[in-house]
């Protein structure tokens, strides 16, 4: 069992809902980023998303965009990334981390090498997301070579095809985008959202996870309540951006142990 499938279980268990915040590695620059994945367990992540920052990065909006155009200016690759990983696991056995990026810099350094170094370096899977199940495959082959989960995409246009092809495919968690748009958007249709997920979960056989336009206790407590897992990213950022270098770990602390809080209470269970 991979660490994202144990915490899952550990937390279905107990009645609670999974947290997984997301930042930029390299944002604002690389050696804030470990103190800043320390801050998100410390505030109650159960699983960290860590951005690998990509020149045209599509699916994010104009808040993660400038994180990534940020760290890319600081100098972050995908290699750096690694090293980060490789330190935080120094410090964490326990919480995953899951590399949330583009291909082109894994097709750069190479399906295997990626799959191998990643493992290495104590990451525990990868979510590409200009790679949909039916164009990856020698990069699935090689991610489970590795004992790493690929965890895939769904959105409200995803097809009933695609639920089975990202059911074959995927492993640890799907990652199901709320809203037709990009990271940072508002206007969720809760109510859609509640008619949808059963129907993804019974097809992908897997914990969902919910991201895109959650940016506050009460948008997180509805998502926690239809959901496996609550993703966090732009309003994080944000956090990060609006805080002096020195006091932007407390301050991502301090916000993600709120919506931590939040979901925790919404389930009635306790840490």
């Amino acid at each position: 069992m991979s660490r994202i499938q144990s915490v899952f279980q550990n937390l279905q268990a107990a009645g609670r809902k999974a947290l997984i915040p997301f930042i930029t590695a390299g944002d604002p620059d690389g050696e804030l980023t470990l103190p800043l994945m320390r801050a998100l367990v410390a505030g109650g992540a159960d699983i960290i998303e860590l951005g690998v920052p990509f020149s045209d990065p599509m699916a994010d909006g104009p808040t993660i965009q400038r994180a990534s155009e940020r760290a890319l200016a600081g100098g972050m690759s995908l290699g750096k990334v690694l090293d980060i990983v490789r330190a935080f696991r120094a410090m964490d056995d326990a919480t995953p981390v899951v590399l949330m990026g583009y291909a082109n810099p894994i097709e750069a350094m190479g399906n295997n090498t990626f799959a191998a170094a990643a493992r290495d370096a104590g990451v525990d899977g990868a979510l590409v997301v200009d790679y949909p199940p039916e164009e990856c495959a020698d990069f699935s082959v090689a991610l489970r070579a590795a004992g790493l989960d690929q965890i895939f995409l769904l959105a409200p246009t995803s097809s009933e095809q695609r639920f089975r092809d990202v059911a074959k495919a995927g492993s640890g968690y799907i990652y199901y985008v709320s809203l037709k748009g990009v990271t940072g958007a508002a206007n969720i249709d809760y109510g859609e959202l509640g008619r949808r997920i059963p129907r993804v979960r019974a097809a992908v056989g897997m914990p969902v996870g919910v991201g895109f336009g959650i940016r506050d206790d009460a948008s997180a407590k509805k998502i926690g309540a239809l959901a496996d897992a609550v993703v966090i990213g732009s309003r994080i950022i944000e956090e990060i951006e609006a805080s002096p270098r020195d006091r932007a770990a407390a301050k991502v602390e301090a916000f993600v142990r709120g919506i931590r809080a939040a979901l925790d209470e919404a389930a009635g269970a306790t840490p």
